[in-house]
This record gives structure tokens, sequence and C-alpha cells, in this order.
């Protein structure tokens, strides 16, 4: 495939538009490097204490030997300081962070609020020695007296794939209190992580991708700043990932060609914020996919949030971010059940218990827009006008405790699962996809809180029920989401915005309670169509045709094929639309309201 080069010219965008699973944009300001002697040769001859920061996951073993065998061939004495072993008592952490509503929940907790340094009783003072280099290195090595500061990420899927399989830690977690869990990863782990790594993120001198810890590519800090800020004003796209679950379908593997390999392609992540990286690289150095789904084999992945963190006004624009701060509020991603099973019916937190039980600052407002559906296929969303509300959460309580099941159909609505119809799911509203249907998911950003009502007496990996949460949903439970309503207010009819000769804008999805809105575009000529984000970003898809070409006023162009999502930050202002192909095409846009 060919690079997503910002200035490729109309023949080639026409012959290259299928899906990319590995978008990868040209580094400013300098260029990538490959390997630890490389890396190493860019200390100043002065460094006598040499601070490696990074995320709990990353193979901080390989990297230490690395490193060293890189400063011993330059004749340069090696010392070492493993800030893992300087953690505070684990016994100590658990309890500091305890005390929430959550504290026994066995899948939730709290959104932490504590700061890495609070994991530490006491930070080392460094010995320096003349001569010779210190490695400070570990997750907070940067809260140690340095004279350079290198970041050392492994983006993490990584993470959440070792903890799932057992053989991952927590951050601060000893070998000997293990394994791992997933609650304290999502919830207390990477947003105490995240903010650390923003908040350091102007110092950094070396960002390090150690996907291939023995050969790893890495970015000059300046190069990373450099590149971020250009990203910030110019359309691109995040690395996708698709993850198996025992529900997922095959459509990813079968239609775009992702994950052959793996057992399904249930949940397709375009771009949500929190865990989306960018891949930077220089002009054709792609390489083959590799096991955990694909990537740039020279290219260096960089979290989507730190883009956002340097750069909000750029890329949210300046009353989104006054409204969500640093937060990228909206995400894309698929649910992918054709020749899976049925999704969960579930419902997400209200509001005020998101904000006063999980933390968030806003909650999980989210849509379905079906992209494939097979005929006879359906969409479970808001109770039926006459449910009976006691006898679903006895129904719902009997299955997950005795393993009963029973008719979703006796207390929540379905409906057909038409291609192209857009479902609106306010918070509290009990939803779902059938099986045989690909639907894309535009959403409010938090993605953590699907509160089950019912999973179908479904069976992990594992062999156990799958967890369901059956006194959070009913906490949730929006009881006014009821018969006819549903229908009127979250299955809405396409209104017309703006149209013009051969094509057209509409809105598909708009609700007051709700802070985004979904439109779709239709072009159904070579009418190249204008457009503006008006200070405001916008996120698009392509769902239906051979792709756009999209242009923006300074001259940047990007391709974009069926399936493929793009970010258009607020700065870019205004920008054209030009269908690619000789079939009409459809485009999802969402924005904040």
């Amino acid at each position: 495939m060919i690079p997503s080069d910002p200035d490729r010219g109309d023949a080639a965008v026409r012959d290259s538009h299928v899906y990319d699973a590995d978008p990868c944009y040209l580094p400013v300001g300098g260029s990538t490097g490959s390997g630890w002697a490389a890396a190493v040769a860019t200390l100043r001859p002065d460094c006598a204490v040499l601070a490696v920061d990074g995320p709990a996951i990353a193979g901080w073993d390989r990297i230490r030997a690395g490193l060293s065998e890189a400063l011993t061939a330059l004749g340069r004495p090696v010392a070492l300081l493993d800030l893992r072993t300087r953690f505070a008592p684990w016994d100590q952490i658990l309890a500091s962070g305890g005390g929430d509503a959550l504290a026994k929940d066995p899948d939730f907790a709290a959104l932490e609020t504590r700061s890495l340094v609070d994991f530490f009783d006491e930070l080392p003072r460094p010995q320096r020695t003349a001569g010779s280099v210190l490695i400070v290195f570990g997750p907070g090595a940067a809260l140690v007296e340095h004279d350079v500061l290198w970041y050392a990420d492994l983006p993490k899927r990584y993470a959440e794939a070792a903890i799932t399989d057992g053989v991952g830690l927590n951050l601060a977690q000893p070998p000997d209190r293990g394994p791992g869990t997933t609650r304290r990863l999502f919830y207390i782990d990477w947003p105490v992580l995240d903010r650390h790594r923003d908040t350091i993120a102007d110092d950094i001198a070396l960002w390090v991708d150690t996907q291939a810890p023995e050969d790893p590519q890495w970015l000059s800090g300046d190069t990373l700043r450099s590149t971020l800020s250009a990203l910030s004003r110019r359309p691109f796209r995040t690395r996708p990932t698709f993850n198996s679950t025992p529900w997922g379908g095959h459509w990813g593997q079968d239609t775009l060609g992702y994950g052959r390999e793996r057992p399904n392609t249930a949940l397709g992540y375009e771009l949500i914020a929190p865990e989306s990286g960018v891949l930077i690289g220089e002009r054709g150095e792609r390489g083959e996919h590799d096991a955990d789904g694909g990537r740039s084999a020279r290219a260096v992945e960089v979290p989507f949030q730190l883009l956002v963190a340097q750069h909000p006004e750029q890329v949210l624009g300046g009353q989104v971010h006054a409204a969500f701060g640093t937060s990228f509020p909206i995400r894309f991603d698929y649910l992918d059940t054709l020749g899976g099973g049925a999704l969960s019916v579930h419902c997400h937190p209200q509001a005020d218990y998101m904000k006063d039980v999980f933390g968030w600052p806003y909650t999980q407002h989210e849509t379905y827009y079906v992209m494939v559906s097979q005929p006879g296929r359906h969409i479970y969303l808001g109770l039926k006008g006459d449910a009976d509300v006691e006898k679903f959460h006895h129904d719902a309580h009997s299955a997950h405790h005795q393993g009963r099941p029973f008719a979703m159909d006796d207390h929540v609505q379905s409906f057909p699962a038409d291609p192209h119809q857009l479902f609106l799911i306010p918070a509290g509203t009990p939803h779902g996809s059938g099986e045989g249907n690909v639907v894309l998911e535009v959403s409010a950003t938090p993605y953590l809180y699907s509160l089950r009502f019912y999973d179908w007496l479904r069976r992990g990996r594992d062999g156990s029920q799958r967890p369901v949460h059956v006194e959070h949903a009913f906490n949730n439970l929006d009881t006014n989401r009821t018969g006819e309503h549903v229908a009127r207010d979250l299955v809405q009819q396409p209104r017309t915005l703006r149209q013009g000769p051969g094509w057209h804008e509409e809105v598909i999805g708009s609700l007051p309670e709700m802070f985004f809105d979904v439109r779709r575009i239709v072009l159904e000529s070579e009418e190249e169509v204008g457009d503006d984000t008006e200070g405001r970003f916008h996120v698009i898809n392509v769902v239906e045709g051979g792709g756009v070409l999209v242009r923006t006023a300074d001259g940047h162009s990007h391709a974009l094929a069926y399936a493929e999502t793009l970010t258009i930050p607020a700065a870019v202002g205004a920008y054209t639309l030009r269908r690619l192909g000789s079939a009409p095409v459809r485009i999802v846009k969402a924005l904040v309201q």
C-alpha cells in the first residue's frame, strides 16, 4: 500500500483507495531513527544521568540491556537504577487508592486521580560518576533528577493483551502479587500514566517506539513536537486496531483484509482517543503486518492523546477545548457481528452516575450506524411500551446468578437493522446489535462502561460465564425511553441541511441531551463540495462507495477509502470533498454541537 502522503496527486489516489491498516505520515523537521546504537549516539558527551520513562508494560529488561550494550560499545561505562524497585509497598498503594463506592467491584473502578509520584514513598537521588552514564529507567524516571529524558513507549494494546493472557502486571505491582487485572489497568494505571506522559512531553529528548525492543524506532523530541504541531493543522487518520471477542464476526477480515489469522474482528477501533496511535515514518518505509494486526515496520507510533494534549485548541477548537479540556470527546469504532453472535443488551451510565461513581466528567452517549446487515437482522433499542421493569430485573438477576435464560423481546424493543439507518442511544437506554450486522458506532469517547443486563449466558475463553452488571445497569436504566417514544426520538429520518447539484448534506441524528450531531454527506456526482470546521473538529467515515478526496485550503490532500475514518482538526478550517470512483459515496460526519 502507499503511505498516507498528504501531497499525493489525483492519479495516485485513484489507484490506491483501499482500506489502509497502517496510515503513515512524514516526520517534520527531522527523520526517524533505528536501533539503540544510533539512539545513544545522540546523547551529548556531558550526559551523566539518562532518565528513560515509559509505561509499565514496556519491556524494561530488554530496554536496559539494549541501552547498556550500545553505550558500552561507545566506551561509556554504565550504571543502572531500576525505578521499578522503588515503588511504595503494594499493600500501601492498594490501601491509598481505596475507599470509593467501587472499591469491591470486580469489574469497574473510579478513575484514578492520584499522580505517578504518589506511587513512590521516596524518590532516589542519583549518584553521578565522572565519565559514566547512570540510566534511571522505568515508569516515573522523569521524576528523578536527570540530564536527558527519553520516553520508551509501548502502545496500550500490548498491556491489555498481556494482562488478558495472565502474564502482565499492573503499575507498581510486584511479580509475586500477580496476575494483573484489566480493572486496574483501565481505570487506574492508564489515567495515571497518561497524565504523567502528557506533563513531561515538552522535556522529552527522544521518543522511542519499543514494539521491536531489539531494534526500536525513534524520533528526536524536537521532531516529535514539530510533527505533532503539523498534524494538528491537517487531516489525518489514526492507526486502526481490531480486537476479538466471543461474539465477534468476520467482516473486518473478509472485507477489509484485516487480521485474517485471528478468531474474528469484533471490535474495530478506528478512532478511540485513549488508545489510538498515529504512525510517523519516512516515505516508502512500509512493512508487512505484524502478528498483532499490523504496523509500519519503520514507523514510530505516537499516542493520539499526546497530540491532543500538545495542541488542544488546534485539534479540538477553542469552545470544545473549554468544555472538554484535552479529552477528545468523539470516537468511531466498528461492532462486527457478521457471522458472529449478538452483542449483550446493555446501557451506559447516566451523567450524574458517570461523574459521581465512575469519575468521568461526561457520559457515554452512543449511536449505531448500520453499514452492513444480512436480511432480517435487528437492533435492540429501548424498553417496550408495556415493559415490567421489576420482571426485567428479576429475569436479569436470575440469569446472572442461576444461569436461567430469558427472552429479551419480552422487555426490550427491536428494530430492523436497515443499512444506513442511524439509531440514537442516549445514556441509560438499553440496546445491543443483533447477529449479522456491522455497526459503525459514532459515540462519546468513554468506552469502558457497558453495563450489561444480559449476555445470553455466553462464556469467555476461560470457560466462565462472562460478567454482567445487573445492579449498575438497572441503577442507570432510563424508564422514559419506552414504546413509541423510542421510534419517534431515537430512530430519526434524515433532514436535509444543505444541498447542491449532485450532492446534499443531511442531519441523521441529533438530540438536545447529546452533545454531538451525526450527519451524512451524499456525493452523487463529480462535484467538489465545500465544508468548513468553523472552529470545531470534524470526524468523517466513508460508509459507502469508492472513497473521497479531502483537500484543505492550505494545499493538503488526503484520500479516504471505504470504512476509513479521518480526523479533521478545528484548525483546518475550509476544506473540500470529491468522490473517488464512479459510484455514489456516502460519508458520515460527526461534530460537537
